[in-house]
């Protein structure tokens, strides 16, 4: 194995890593949209990537996206301060959550009586 090849192997190893890392972090948002979107985001902006044999561009890639795991990090920890309804396309479990990420407080029942 040369060293280039090593190196390329190396990198391979560091973008699934960030990868991975980056759909982590997006499942810790409290909400459903936010999650599917930065879901969404991370797969299509690696897809588009996925060709790029330059290794200064590969460099500059990996480091835009330590940036934006970055980024998500500090915006999952502020969404965690906002709780929201639950929405039907969630599934499961219904009423208002509790504090931390699929715990939920059921409400009382406010229609008509």
């Amino acid at each position: 194995m040369s060293v280039v090849s090593g190196a390329k192997g190396e990198t391979a190893q560091q973008a699934r890593s960030l990868y991975r890392q980056l759909l982590r972090q997006g499942e810790q948002f409290a909400a459903y949209n936010f999650r599917e979107y930065a879901k969404r985001r991370t797969r299509d902006a690696f897809r588009e990537h996925k060709d790029v044999q330059d290794p200064r561009e590969i460099q500059e890639l990996m480091q835009k996206g330590l940036k934006e795991l970055q980024s998500m990090k500090r915006q999952t920890v502020v969404s965690q301060f906002f709780q929201l309804d639950r929405l039907v396309v969630e599934g499961g479990k219904s009423g208002r959550q509790g504090g931390r990420r699929n715990d939920l407080v059921r409400q009382k029942d406010t229609g008509w009586d």
